[in-house]
């Protein structure tokens, strides 16, 4: 940031300074304990993964030496890439369109840019070969007024790139959003104050206090593109989890399987590596004394109609077009007589799994926030790291190891709910972690320090101090996980208790069987049960 390295608005710099924190004696046993449980926790998959790869001796290092196997590397490399930029591009002026300006329906536009989140991957391939496929329902309509006979080919890195990334930037959208309207404006204000322009404030003094939420946004939008297996597998385009899959299916020796597994945990802990630069050491937090006011609605004048424009064709492409595909399908189905299952099991068993994935996740993920955050060092940093290990790997991997786990070591536990959550906890920690992050950032060390000069223990401090004002942010990460956990397939699949049919689970195997009028019945209730807690979060976060 400008104005703090010494350059910029020197004004700006007596209201947020960067550098090092104080730092406490040391984390009471009460974090570090539960933050190391978790870290140990969330390796379990990896250990796995290591000693299978270890016992298939030079047969793995043959596989990945493979010049295919590279050119897979590459694919991934780049989808990943293309993806985040995208996601990026499209979150970062959403967020500020719908928070910071005088954008009309500005509470519709917030809740309709967020839901997308809720849309499976699986489901926005289907979408997209379906309509806009060289012989979709696109290319029927203007096959008649346009003569048009084929539409070129979606297939491959366009088609999966579009689709991972309608998907997708809400993770952008969401973190953002709660980053700016956290802001306070005191620092805006004094660089305009000092005759930068509106543009020159943005760009040298609000974003780079955005660095934390574009970064963790952009961190889980490259781990999920990389894990990604419904949105590739549609499209045909050959990442790293469709190879891995395929050797699960068509392999009785997982080992080489494990091998690529481990492939995409290199790539995962160098971009967390990226992430982790990029960071720095700042401080986002108030260093003075004062209340936290909105800012002022900026005018867009005759930019109104571009940013209208600019959110319809986002809401269009990301949530009207799937729901109409969807629609389609189910009218036609019911049109041809088509009979449709009784969904009420499988709704309660997706919210009741989810609820559980949501509390225990961001319960787990409190101390590791706590401990990176305020006892920052070289050993906690690796801690929080570890944590978003999970979020790189296919579900099939993690399900698998936890099978493992289950069959040889934890009997009771083996098909079982428990074991179930664990695998969600595993899977979707770094959403949660991410989003109480970015909140504990904002909250000043001088509360705490003051309710422990008070008398205050600190466990006592941490519940009634610290994690109140960091409600925004276990909100935000808790409805994340309760989203991806009601969309989760792989892991649904393996690791569920005999009978547990979730939404999920039950519009693949319509899918897979191809009754896709029945498919879409799930499809749509699973958006909806989605939308519902998503749309009530944002609405509350704009109040």
């Amino acid at each position: 940031m400008q104005a703090a390295e010494g350059g910029g608005t020197p004004a700006a710099t007596s209201v947020y300074r960067r550098g090092q924190g104080a730092r406490a004696p040391g984390p009471p046993v009460f974090v570090w304990a539960p933050a190391v449980l978790v870290a140990a926790g969330v390796a379990l998959p990896l250990a796995y993964l290591v000693v299978r790869t270890l016992g298939s001796g030079a047969e793995a290092w043959e596989l990945l030496a493979r010049g295919r196997t590279l050119a897979i590397l590459g694919r991934s490399l780049l989808l990943a890439l293309v993806v985040t930029g995208a996601t990026v591009a499209i979150g970062l002026p959403l967020a500020w369109l719908t928070v910071r300006t005088d954008l009309p329906l500005r509470r519709v536009w917030s809740v309709l840019t967020a839901l997308p989140l809720v849309i499976p991957s699986y489901v926005i391939g289907f979408v997209v070969v379906a309509a806009l496929g060289p012989r979709g329902m696109l290319q029927g309509l203007l096959a008649g007024p346009l003569g048009v006979e084929r539409l070129p080919e979606i297939y491959g890195f366009p088609g999966a790139a579009l689709s991972l990334s309608l998907v997708s930037f809400p993770y952008v959208l969401l973190g953002v959003r709660g980053a700016l309207a956290r802001l306070d404006p005191a620092l805006e204000e004094a660089a305009r104050s000092l005759g930068h322009g509106g543009w020159a404030t943005f760009r040298k003094v609000t974003l780079p206090l955005l660095r934390p939420a574009l970064a963790a946004g952009a961190l889980l939008v490259a781990l999920y593109t990389l894990s990604d297996f419904g949105a590739v597998s549609m499209l045909r385009y050959e990442t790293f989890t469709w190879a891995i899959y395929l050797q699960y299916q068509t392999s009785f020796d997982r080992s080489l399987a494990a091998a690529l597994s481990l492939v995409l945990v290199v790539i995962a802990v160098a971009i967390l590596a990226i992430e982790a630069q990029t960071r720095g050491r700042s401080r986002y937090y108030r260093s003075t004394a004062g209340a936290v006011r909105p800012a002022a609605a900026v005018r867009l004048g005759g930019w109104r109609w571009p940013a209208l424009a600019f959110c319809s064709v986002v809401a269009l492409f990301a949530l009207a077009l799937p729901l109409a595909v969807l629609g389609y399908w189910l009218a036609r189905g019911l049109g041809a007589g088509e009979t449709l299952h009784l969904l009420w099991g499988p709704m309660v068993n997706s919210a009741y799994a989810s609820g559980l994935a949501a509390v225990a996740t961001v319960a787990a993920a409190l101390p590791v926030v706590f401990l990176a955050v305020r006892y920052r060092s070289l050993v906690t940093a690796l801690l929080e790291r570890m944590t978003y290990v999970g979020f790189a790997l296919p579900g099939i991997a993690i399900a698998l190891s936890l099978v493992f786990f289950g069959a040889n070591y934890l009997q009771p536990l083996y098909q079982s709910l428990a074991l179930l959550v664990f695998a969600y906890l595993v899977l979707f920690l770094p959403t949660a972690v991410g989003a109480e992050r970015i909140s504990l950032l904002q909250v000043r060390p001088s509360l705490e320090e003051a309710a422990r000069s008070l008398g205050r223990p600190p466990l006592q401090v941490l519940a009634r101090v610290t994690i109140p004002l960091m409600r925004p942010g276990i909100a935000a990460g808790a409805a994340l996980v309760f989203l991806l956990t009601m969309k989760e397939l792989p892991a649904t699949l393996i690791l569920g208790p005999i009978g547990f049919k979730t939404l999920a689970t039950s519009l693949w195997s319509s899918a897979s069987e191809g009754f896709f009028a029945r498919a879409a019945a799930p499809a749509l209730l699973l958006v909806l049960a989605s939308s519902v807690p998503l749309a009530i979060l944002t609405l509350r976060a704009r109040r």
